[in-house]
């Protein structure tokens, strides 16, 4: 399940995780983790990140209910093509 949108966010900003990782003062290794929901970062992470990448928390936090709800109505729409 995804908890987060940090790899999404980075790939629309074409930002890389090593830069994150040098403007958080972290690993690449744990920056990765974030970033492939491996591991989720503290609250306080989060908000360092949302303002490094110039977003809100609510950017980068995934919602599973609208995901769910797209791939609902994609499957229905290919169903009745």
């Amino acid at each position: 399940m995804k908890l987060n949108r940090i790899k999404a966010v980075l790939d629309e900003k074409g930002i890389k995780q090593t830069w994150l990782a040098e403007q958080l003062g972290k690993s690449f290794s744990t920056v990765n983790a974030y970033a492939c929901n491996r591991k989720q970062p503290s609250l306080e992470i989060l908000n360092k990140i949302a303002g490094i990448l110039q977003v809100s928390v609510k950017d980068l936090l995934a919602d599973e209910k609208a995901a769910a709800d797209k791939a609902l109505r994609s499957a229905k729409k290919q169903i009745n093509n």
